[in-house]
């Protein structure tokens, strides 16, 4: 019940920071964020459209591909965040707290950053590029920031050819940067971790375990007190894919020993065909 509370929780003071990273900052001097918001204040900029409505609906087919490829929960949460910031950017008034372009871009990218970075750590994301960088990442060992640096320069080229204007687009640029680093430096999904599970309930964890991308191996064990012969499951994640593992051991055998070792490197093939 604390986690669910604390996963809430974390995603409206994810959603919080970025629409005040948005209409205090980066919306006000004509900015872009990164992936679907950028793609959203560009067309907002330009067009009639009101940016709040853009961000929603840009999301939801980007939200319906990650219903199926990323799993419920996780969609749910990013649902929960879009929503979130949609209301938010409506009662937020757009006032610009720095009148110097640079320091909106920066500042506006930490928020951003900030924001996003915590939806991660709980099992979620802001939606949009987001959830497409996370299904990159399960497919391919890439940090999170780097596939959305990657992913936004078109957003990035578009804003300089409309708005004809050089230093825009580079403060946009530097501010979807500092973001990127920022969700890294906060969600930290790219740092690797190994899991020892020591369970009486070896195959019911299994069935589970066996479903995620990660490989899985069983050592047998033997306690040095109690003479018990147990299982030990030992499998490589990524932080971001932790609180994941970390639910599904709490249900299956809320009494097994895990021990969480961070990895510093990993050879041969890290995610399971």
């Amino acid at each position: 019940m604390l986690k669910h509370i604390w996963s809430y929780a974390a995603i409206l003071f994810g959603g919080i920071v970025i629409a005040c990273g948005f209409n205090l900052f980066l919306i006000p001097h004509h900015l872009l964020s990164g992936g679907v918001s950028g793609v959203a204040m560009l067309i907002g900029y330009f067009s009639p459209f009101n940016i709040s409505v853009l961000y929603f609906v840009l999301n939801i087919p980007i939200l319906v591909a990650g219903w199926i490829k990323l799993g419920k929960r996780f969609v749910w949460l990013s649902i929960l965040s879009v929503i979130i910031v949609t209301i938010l950017l409506e009662l937020i008034p757009v006032k610009p707290v720095a009148s110097d372009t640079l320091l909106s871009s920066v500042f506006g990218g930490v928020l951003v950053g900030i924001g996003g970075g915590l939806s991660f750590r709980v099992g979620g994301s802001t939606g949009g590029f987001d959830i497409i960088g996370s299904i990159v990442t399960r497919k391919r060992d890439f940090p999170v920031g780097n596939v959305l640096v990657v992913m936004n320069t078109l957003v990035i080229l578009a804003v300089a050819y409309m708005e004809k204007d050089g230093n825009l687009a580079l403060a946009s640029m530097l501010s979807i940067y500092i973001t990127g680093k920022v969700i890294d430096l906060v969600h930290i999904s790219h740092n690797k971790v190994t899991v020892f599970i020591v369970t009486g309930r070896t195959e019911a964890l299994l069935e589970k375990l066996l479903k995620r991308p990660r490989g899985v191996t069983k050592i047998k064990t033997e306690g040095a007190f109690t003479h018990k012969e147990k299982d030990m499951l030992m499998t490589v994640t990524t932080r971001y894919e932790l609180t994941e593992l970390r639910m599904i051991i709490s249900e299956t055998d809320p009494e097994a020993f895990v021990n969480v070792v961070e990895t510093v490197a990993v050879m041969g093939q890290f995610r399971r065909s």
